[in-house]
């Protein structure tokens, strides 16, 4: 099966994490892919075939020379909560240039002047949506260019490899895809996992990554007869956000710039919550951002009353660096494989965060990959099929036996 019927396979099962469910998986057709991909390791041919009580999907391929080291491939089966999941509507088109018309009754256009990525893929044949649902290239595409290079592999006996452990993860989009990943059991000298953008970019630099919860308690009376008594949680809140340096948000930064998100919103004059993402590559820098939010939410505190402002804080993931830079010849032997397909590499930051972060600082260090897919978490989402293709190569000569 090549790689991009087993993408458009995997994409039709809409697998939506869901922050606000403390199962695991969040989601209950996440189950529905890792049973898929259960049945498909078995019918090729992998050993140790397992889908555990969390959604984690194993199999191995085992050794078939001596002394070369196991590797892992790694990605993720859910797909993120920004746009709708489904039900998806996908189609195949060569990209002649210009502008994508993805959806002409809603209009609803891929302009190219907005997404510069696509001047690259001209005369190549992309996978779209219609616009009304993403497309889950994040992380789809990685699952999809493992099962192909699986696929190979059993069907190929003269290719010499060391051990080959694979894993799929639920719940990477929300934060906790590594949580109860097995890596002892895994087995994995160290691993890559498939979840980034352009073929020839290799990432092992990401975010130090926290959430920031603020609960505003305040107190609500009519406004009739307000005065020195009411505490309007909603303006509190906006006096917290304008607190923050308005320059330092993600539509503002690029590269190893960090920055503050606030990506939820709600409440009234009683009660109002906002939650805040918080990122920096700079170890001391993501500090300092977090102590800022601590400040502020003591400053507020002082001002209207003990307990106004509830701050709950949590540290998401760290940056991988410090852990890769240890083991340099597993981010040689990526660069050597995109070189040898007769790709330029590029070393980049991850403005995000990947399993592999997490799984670095469990011990097992784990770059990332691309997987060719463009635009993720929006409606103008697209994978290229010829990109897909050659990530399939790259982790052939990245896994071969030297």
């Amino acid at each position: 099966m090549q790689v991009q019927e087993r993408f458009l396979r995997y994409i039709s099962i809409d697998t939506t994490s869901d922050e606000a469910c403390a199962n695991c998986p969040s989601s209950e057709n996440q189950w529905k892919l890792a049973q898929l991909l259960e049945q498909e390791m078995k019918e090729l041919g992998l050993s140790g075939v397992k889908v555990d009580e969390h959604c984690y999907v194993y199999g191995f391929i085992p050794a078939n020379v001596d002394g070369a080291p196991a590797i892992g491939l790694i990605a993720h089966m859910d797909t993120a909560d920004a746009v709708p999941g489904g039900p998806m509507h996908a189609r195949i088109l060569r990209y002649a240039g210009g502008d994508v018309t993805l959806n002409a009754e809603k209009g609803i256009v891929m302009r190219a002047k907005d997404y510069p990525s696509l001047a690259d893929q001209v005369g190549k044949d992309l996978i779209v949506t219609d616009g009304t649902t993403l497309l889950g290239g994040d992380d789809k595409a990685g699952v999809a260019e493992i099962m192909a290079f699986c696929e190979y592999v059993m069907a190929h006996p003269e290719y010499k490899h060391g051990k080959i452990c694979v894993g799929f993860t639920p719940d990477e989009e929300i934060g906790r895809g590594a949580d109860l990943f097995d890596v002892q059991g895994f087995g994995a000298d160290f691993g890559y996992t498939l979840d980034g953008g352009r073929a020839n970019e290799m990432e092992y630099e990401n975010f130090n990554a926290a959430s920031c919860r603020v609960l505003v308690h305040g107190f609500s009376i009519h406004p009739g007869s307000a005065k020195n008594k009411m505490r309007n949680a909603l303006r509190i809140a906006m006096e917290f956000n304008a607190m923050l340096p308005a320059s330092e948000v993600p539509e503002c930064t690029e590269g190893y710039e960090g920055f503050y998100h606030l990506n939820h919103l709600h409440g009234e004059e009683q009660e109002a919550e906002m939650r805040y993402i918080i990122r920096d590559h700079d170890m001391r820098k993501f500090e300092a951002r977090k102590e800022r939010v601590q400040k502020i939410a003591a400053y507020l505190n002082d001002k209207y009353g003990e307990n106004t402002i509830e701050l709950i804080l949590r540290d998401s993931y760290f940056n991988m660096r410090e852990k890769v830079r240890k083991m340099p010849e597993v981010v040689d032997r990526a660069v050597n494989a995109i070189r040898a397909c007769g790709l330029n590499p590029a070393c980049v930051p991850i403005r995000g965060g990947t399993d592999g972060a997490m799984l670095s600082f469990k011990g097992l260090v784990c770059p990332n990959l691309g997987t060719g897919s463009y635009n993720h978490h929006g409606i103008f989402e697209y994978a290229c099929v010829q990109e897909m293709e050659a990530m399939v190569e790259i982790v052939k000569r990245i896994v071969a036996a030297e």
